[in-house]
């Protein structure tokens, strides 16, 4: 029996790193597929605030649609992104602690990095784990009144999460878990608006 378990355990770690390795591998050709001309693009898709213009279409989209109900799912657009960001933190990288590629010693030294490399652990990727979460919830709520904004605003969370891998910042698997993660929320976030708009009767017209 003791066998059979150090076995299996060895069979586990040869998977992980495995993985890890193929992981690192796609990593480093994505990442070296680079040029001045896309620093400065991707540099500007990566930073948070090249998107508050979009963000505030999405809330006029919302507004007019949904009136002063906007609210109510502002609401839960705040808890969409609480969930999504301090998860992706507390729970995965506190936890896994997995070096990000432009903190790995092993590879940094070539490592394509725009600056700043931000925190020590990578998995999961916040800024995929919060465009997905975005994305998707947005997605739900607007696609019966604007029949192109699920593809488009997906096609947005896809390109800020392949984004970091550019920058140096996040793995491959880093930015899936992340897009992952940021889905679940946003479905659970978005069926729990339902039920609650449905038990106190906030006449809020979900699909």
């Amino acid at each position: 029996m003791c066998i059979l378990l150090l076995l299996f355990g060895l069979k586990k770690q040869i998977i992980l790193e495995t993985i890890s390795h193929i992981d690192t591998e796609f990593f480093l050709f994505l990442n070296g597929i680079n040029s001045p001309t896309w620093d400065i693009i991707f540099g500007w898709i990566t930073s948070k605030t090249s998107w508050i213009p979009l963000y505030v279409l999405l809330l006029t989209m919302i507004a007019f649609k949904y009136k002063w109900k906007t609210i109510l799912i502002g609401i839960f657009i705040g808890l969409l992104f609480v969930l999504a960001d301090q998860i992706s933190v507390q729970l995965f990288k506190n936890v896994f602690e997995r070096l990000r590629p432009c903190h790995n010693p092993e590879i940094a030294s070539i490592v394509h990095t725009l600056g700043r490399c931000g925190g020590q652990f990578g998995f999961v990727s916040s800024h995929a784990s919060n465009s997905f979460a975005l994305a998707i919830f947005t997605g739900l709520l607007l696609r019966n009144h604007y029949r192109f904004i699920f593809p488009l605003i997906v096609f947005w969370a896809v390109l800020v999460s392949y984004s970091r891998i550019y920058v140096g910042v996040h793995y491959p698997a880093d930015v899936l878990g992340g897009a992952i993660l940021g889905t679940i929320v946003a479905i659970f976030v978005y069926y729990l608006m339902k039920f609650i708009n449905k038990r106190f009767n906030l006449k809020i017209e979900l699909i």
